[in-house]
């Protein structure tokens, strides 16, 4: 009951100063809702970097030649296909050239060069039409597979079938259009444009192979079938390993979430900043509180107020600030949080966050309540009776 009788007291006294307390509590307010709009923001960024490399199958290996000096020559393909628990192995090169029909250009088109085997490796299937073929790579045959944003873009109610564009101002037969997927390892395949990897040519693009994707057979041998491939690539290149790199999806997402928990703990950090100046405005307004108080501490000590009820009664009033600024803050950051979804941001809410920062926001009343509640308790009640 004598809790609830300070509380009550504490409530009072804050609200007779409503706008100092507001303002105290604006810098709490800000630090909860900033560590939980960053973290909640962070978290989303890595489950959807996470999502778009998962879309890409756990039994994928992708391999990349650093070096300009060295590249894979076509022929030597099927000495990596060969290699045992490897299903299939595929080229691929990114290219940036103008995709467009008449007077309608294609925006975010990316081109890809490569060969027959990239649908069934990327597992994308067609809508409609036909894959490229060993024989459009061998005659370097002008012709073009589709993402349905391409199709959609250029072709509108039109089937694209059959038709021509213009890549780089050269007329490209579209022989498929991809089914609707999405966004796949940073890539938007509904945006995605395959040629053969020999026609790349056209398009003064150099044909040697530096990337590929190679499809293993059981998931289970994969750091072995990478050993075997690695040793492969050094016998082929006559280089080591230090000129290329192979690596599982795995590896990729291991990589990718201690960058994202690195990045989180530092968003969370540069957002706590803001919690510690919230913590000294509450100390700075409760060593002032104290002063103004002065007489009345002193009174109530003569009437037989014992040091710890002094004591008690200004660090709940610090608490009662603290935690009423803590739960408007994270109300303000789950708002902003949902504001931020609708401008692309992925937002991810953690009951564990919203816990930490409620915990850490009655935390920071009692650390920074502390020194001015003791230093109101200590007053000796004689000279604070004297002081007007």
């Amino acid at each position: 009951m004598k809790l609830l009788q300070i509380t009550k007291v504490a409530i009072k006294n804050i609200t007779s100063n409503k706008l100092r307390s507001i303002l105290t509590m604006i810098g709490l307010i800000i630090g909860i809702s900033s560590v939980i709009v960053l973290v909640g923001i962070s978290r989303g960024s890595s489950k959807a970097v996470t999502s778009q490399v998962q879309q890409l199958g756990t039994d994928i290996l992708t391999i990349s030649i650093y070096s300009s000096d060295y590249s894979l020559p076509y022929d030597k393909l099927n000495e990596l296909a060969e290699i045992e628990n490897i299903d299939e192995v595929v080229p691929y090169k990114t290219i940036s050239k103008t995709v467009s029909r008449g007077t309608t250009t294609s925006s975010g088109s990316q081109i890809i060069a490569t060969n027959d085997k990239y649908l069934n490796v990327r597992n994308l299937n067609l809508a409609e039409g036909r894959t490229i073929s060993i024989i459009d790579i061998e005659n370097q045959s002008k012709v073009c597979i589709i993402g349905s944003d391409v199709a959609t873009e250029l072709f509108s109610l039109t089937d694209p079938l059959g038709q021509t564009l213009k890549i780089d101002g050269d007329n490209y037969t579209v022989i498929g259009v991809l089914e609707e997927q999405g966004t796949s390892m940073g890539t938007n395949t509904d945006s995605m444009l395959l040629i053969p990897l020999t026609t790349a040519k056209y398009l003064d693009t150099d044909t040697s192979i530096t990337s590929l994707y190679a499809k293993v057979s059981d998931e289970n041998k994969i750091d072995d079938t990478i050993n075997l491939i690695e040793n492969c690539l050094r016998t082929i290149l006559q280089v080591s390993t230090d000129y290329f790199s192979v690596s599982s999806q795995d590896s990729m997402l291991s990589a990718m979430s201690d960058i994202n928990n690195t990045l989180s703990l530092l968003m969370g950090g540069i957002a706590s900043i803001s919690l510690i100046v919230g913590g000294i405005g509450v100390m700075n307004v409760m060593l002032v509180s104290v002063t103004e108080r002065t007489k009345e501490i002193g009174i109530r000590k003569s009437l037989g107020a014992k040091k710890k009820d002094i004591l008690i009664q200004f660090l709940v009033e610090a608490l009662v600030l603290s935690i009423l600024g803590g739960v408007i803050g994270i109300g303000l950051g789950l708002l902003i949080g949902n504001i931020a979804e609708n401008f692309g941001f992925t937002f991810i809410s953690s009951d564990t966050t919203i816990l930490i920062s409620f915990l850490c926001s009655a935390a920071i009343g009692l650390v920074f309540g502390i020194f001015p509640a003791y230093r109101a308790a200590c007053l000796n009640p004689i000279d604070a009776l004297r002081q007007e």
